[in-house]
């Protein structure tokens, strides 16, 4: 959501600042400045900013500066109103238009133009839903780099993605499964076996989705157990049970936890336990063969997509349904699966969501870390909008 708002209101800046030039001679040099507003000092005429590339930006205004409120999601520079700089508050996104100033001075704005923090709110809860609506989440199983399209499973059903040239292309962070610090990316970094999200219209029989957004990204599901927890840090020490190596999982603010109760792990257990006796190779292994590291997504904006294939039903609603789990909740010797980051440190990565109570389920299935956490990868309904 906020790479295209940012892209919304920069380019009114651009119109705003293109008028304000002409009616200077001669035209002073621009630039703009995109972010989050983090304070306002409106005695001495400025306000500081935090960059979308985390930087910290104080700017000065004048009592020429034009403060410009558009309405959520229009860019149509008439339909805006003007606003006190004392009237922004933390947390408003603000494009600056703004003049070269001296080295030894803080950059001056010609124009701030502004969204409220009230306005992201409700667009990024049209967005949501929106993606509820259109959105859909599948494993990559093939791709085809001539046409720019690629195959996904999405629970027992095939469906292709079909993008055109305006379909805008996402990527997840290595260190973070929040959808607002996805970067900007392109086809060519799809690979099979990641997991994409995709908004758009799909045709009559649901076969294929004409692709208007596409986010796409590479994750771990984990079988572990529980070495030591240092809650100060919200960071667990877990070995993996597929490598037999120690791995540290930070637990943030955005992480979801859940526990399962004894009846849900019980049948969860026996279904993919029978599923996996079923499967071709299927066997039974202890907790020591459990979990192997897998890649997928699931979720973005609007909540995720959770589609169990081999007809297990959408495990994910159950999992969401569960109440939250603290981390006091947790113990040294428990088993837990787990979604994390990539890392950009293999051996740190961030917990997406958590899983316990899993001990029935890792001695039934050899892959239900994989199957259940890929299918329920960032959590609750509530979506990941990240703002």
């Amino acid at each position: 959501m906020k790479f295209l708002d940012t892209l919304a209101l920069a380019a009114l800046a651009t119109l705003c600042g293109g008028v304000l030039a002409q009616a200077q001679q001669p035209p002073a040099a621009r630039s703009q400045v995109a972010g989050s507003v983090t304070a306002v000092d409106a005695p001495n005429n400025q306000v500081t900013l935090k960059t979308d590339k985390g930087e910290a930006v104080t700017i000065a205004t004048t009592e020429k500066t034009l403060v410009l409120h558009m309405p959520p999601g229009e860019t149509d520079p008439k339909k805006g109103s003007k606003m006190l700089l004392s009237n922004l508050a933390p947390g408003d996104r603000v494009v600056a238009i703004i003049r070269q100033a001296a080295p030894d001075q803080a950059p001056q704005a010609s124009s701030l133009i502004v969204r409220t923090k009230a306005d992201i709110a409700e667009l990024q809860q049209k967005e949501q839903d929106d993606w509820k609506k259109r959105g859909i989440t599948g494993t990559v199983t093939a791709l085809d780099a001539a046409a720019k399209t690629a195959t996904i499973k999405v629970g027992q059903r095939t469906i292709t993605v079909q993008p055109n040239e305006k379909t805008e292309y996402h990527r997840y962070a290595l260190d973070s499964a929040r959808f607002a610090d996805a970067k900007p990316s392109n086809f060519s970094e799809i690979a099979v076996g990641d997991q994409m999200r995709v908004l758009g219209n799909k045709n009559e029989d649901g076969s294929v989705i004409n692709a208007e957004r596409v986010v796409s990204g590479s994750f771990r599901q984990i079988a572990a157990t529980i070495s030591s927890i240092d809650a100060s840090s919200g960071e667990l020490k877990v070995k993996d049970l597929a490598t037999k190596k120690s791995l540290t999982i930070r637990v943030t603010a955005d992480s979801t936890m859940k526990k399962l109760p004894d009846q849900m792990a019980a049948m969860l257990a026996r279904r993919y336990g029978q599923a996996a006796q079923a499967s071709p190779g299927g066997q039974r292994g202890g907790p020591g063969g459990a979990g192997a590291p897998g890649r997928g997504m699931g979720g973005g904006p609007g909540g995720p997509g959770r589609g169990m294939g081999g007809g297990r039903g959408d495990v994910g609603q159950m999992l969401d349904s569960l109440p939250p789990m603290a981390l006091a909740d947790l113990k040294a010797g428990d088993a837990i699966m787990v979604s994390t980051t990539q890392g950009t440190d293999s051996g740190r990565v961030t917990a997406i969501t958590l899983l316990a109570g899993v001990e029935p389920l890792l001695t039934a299935s050899p892959n239900a870390a994989r199957d259940i956490m890929s299918g329920w990868n960032l959590g609750g309904g509530g979506g990941d909008t990240g703002q």
